[in-house]
């Protein structure tokens, strides 16, 4: 960090009351102790500038704000536990579709790196993203850095990020997984929005390892593309076309979605097999904005809350 970036950071921290939350939050966890309402009641206002509103909620985010708090169904500890979620899945679609596990570890120094694959991925089991290994030549892998990296990862408290209490009683691990590729750079990422049990849309992510960055399209069930994006990423400038394997996907997203809320359910297509990759309660933790606007009004009307 340079001076001026350095000078820049604490000008912010002194004026900005939302950017000092943040950096108190994640930084100097300042808020840990505070109570979950709270805590995601100030958090919901610095990302999207407004009240939240649990009494009556009406937006996307705000519902999702909502079921953090209300909806305590003991099976999502199993739906956000990378390990354990695919012997929950592998029980309701067949074991097919479940990327294979390499190996499992308390502790970065109990793997033996020798006897895992040329290429594989090493992530933690309990966040998302932090630590994460994705090793396409072994050869070429710094072995004390990775194991760094998911030191940090095991330490991560991720439930305190955004208080989606799922995370708060995994059991902390290292799992190796099978790398996948059908032989381009990446592999698109389809996330099927799941609405009380009916696929409403379907998130596209790809070229996230390009150097042009992360791309998202939002499609109906029907493939056509919508309307809406978030802001972060900007939509592909290349037409994505229609998976032949959609209606399995649906059909997979249906059995695994009744009775759930929301559930988003991720999957990739390798050499024209369908594999399962994640389950997600809380897209962004109900903190990402929508362009336009209108469609966090429309997906939150999608959604029925539980009496």
């Amino acid at each position: 960090m340079n001076l001026k970036h350095l000078l820049d950071v604490v000008f912010r921290y002194l004026t900005s009351s939302d950017y000092r939350f943040l950096i108190d939050a994640n930084v100097f966890h300042r808020y840990d102790a505070v109570s979950d309402i709270k805590y995601l009641t100030r958090k919901y206002k610095v990302h999207t500038g407004r009240e939240l509103d649990l009494s009556s909620p009406q937006r996307f985010n705000e519902k999702l704000q909502w079921l953090k708090i209300h909806d305590r169904n003991p099976i999502y500890t199993t739906f956000v536990d990378k390990y354990l979620v695919k012997d929950y899945v592998a029980s309701v679609l067949g074991g097919e579709y479940i990327i294979p596990t390499l190996g499992v570890w308390d502790d970065p120094e109990e793997i033996d790196f020798s006897s895992l694959p040329n290429q594989f991925v090493l992530k933690c089991n309990h966040n998302s993203g932090l630590g994460m290994c994705i090793c396409k030549d072994k050869s070429k892998l710094d072995i004390a850095k990775v194991k760094k990296e998911l030191r940090k990862g095991l330490n991560q408290n991720y439930y305190l990020t955004g208080r989606e209490w799922p995370y708060k009683d995994v059991p902390r691990k290292i799992l190796a997984e099978a790398f996948l590729s059908d032989g381009s750079l990446d592999l698109i990422d389809y996330k099927v929005h799941n609405f009380n049990g009916e696929a409403k849309c379907i998130l596209v992510c790809k070229d996230r390892f390009q150097p042009s960055g992360l791309t998202e399209d939002f499609f109906t069930p029907a493939w056509t593309h919508m309307n809406v994006r978030r802001p972060k990423h900007p939509c592909s400038t290349r037409p994505i076309d229609k998976p032949n394997q959609l209606n399995e996907i649906l059909d997979l997203s249906a059995k695994l979605s009744k009775d759930i809320p929301f559930l988003r359910t991720d999957f990739y297509i390798v050499n024209g097999r369908v594999y399962f990759s994640e389950l997600t309660l809380f897209p962004a933790s109900g903190f990402e904005l929508y362009e336009p606007d209108q469609w966090d009004c429309v997906f939150g009307s999608w959604l029925r809350l539980p009496q």
